[in-house]
């Protein structure tokens, strides 16, 4: 019967890349799934998107134990949340900040008394099941854009909501498909400390609708290109 020091002489090579896969994926950078849609047309089911979990804090590997605070999340980034609300790991997008008067009314954004700027998408970017239209707009507020998606036809039932400021230490997200998101409407505001990462780009994609074949498309590709490459005159 092999023995634990036979085990480590016949496969510490393995053992070693394991255990520094496991460290590099907990406190440098990881790749998660998305199962849900709550952040169309940004992010689709069956992308795996690359997490920088050194963006905001440096920890210690398989722990939440912060060793060093790097920088604060910004208004726009797109954040991996371990919530003990949800009771699961969410991807958002933040959209207000501590200190921050947030509200929306009828989908429209205001963020400090500030109305977000709109832009229709003249082509969707991408397919709607015929049962669920969407309407694609860019949305613009302090110095960053990202595309959102209407639901005229199931409108969310927390479309408008607030002022509301967010406290000292939290932050309140929403997800891109506003009218499918279980996001701060609904669990609150987000502790700082539940912040593990920021992603900006997917790794690589799956299709779920074809056989999970791959989307070479979107391997790599930038989160917010869309929005980015958009002029956008007010809505």
């Amino acid at each position: 019967m092999p023995t634990l020091a036979n085990l480590w002489r016949n496969n510490k090579s393995l053992i070693a890349f394991i255990f520094l896969m496991v460290v590099f994926r907990s406190a440098v950078a990881d790749w998660n799934s998305v199962p849900s849609g709550s952040m169309l047309p940004t992010i689709r089911e069956g992308d795996r998107i690359f997490v920088d979990k050194m963006a905001y804090d440096l920890r210690v590997p398989l722990t939440h134990i912060r060793i060093a605070h790097l920088a604060d999340p910004q208004r726009g980034d797109i954040v991996t949340i371990d919530s003990s609300a949800a009771h699961e790991l969410l991807v958002k997008r933040i959209v207000a900040i501590p200190g921050d008067s947030v509200s929306l009314v009828d989908n429209v954004l205001y963020v400090n008394g500030v109305r977000a700027q709109y832009r229709s998408l003249v082509v969707a970017p991408m397919r709607d099941a015929p049962s669920s239209p969407g309407i694609y707009l860019v949305e613009h507020l302090d110095k960053s854009s990202r595309v959102v998606r209407w639901s005229p036809v199931a409108p969310s039932p927390r479309s408008s909501f607030g002022p509301v400021i967010v406290p000292a230490g939290k932050y309140f997200m929403l997800g891109d498909n506003r009218d499918n998101s279980a996001d701060s409407r609904y669990f609150g505001f987000f502790p700082r400390s539940e912040v593990m990462g920021r992603t900006r780009r997917v790794a690589y994609s799956l299709d779920p609708d074809h056989f999970y074949l791959p989307r070479i498309d979107r391997f790599g590709a930038a989160l917010d290109a869309v929005a980015a490459a958009a002029k956008l005159p007010a809505y």
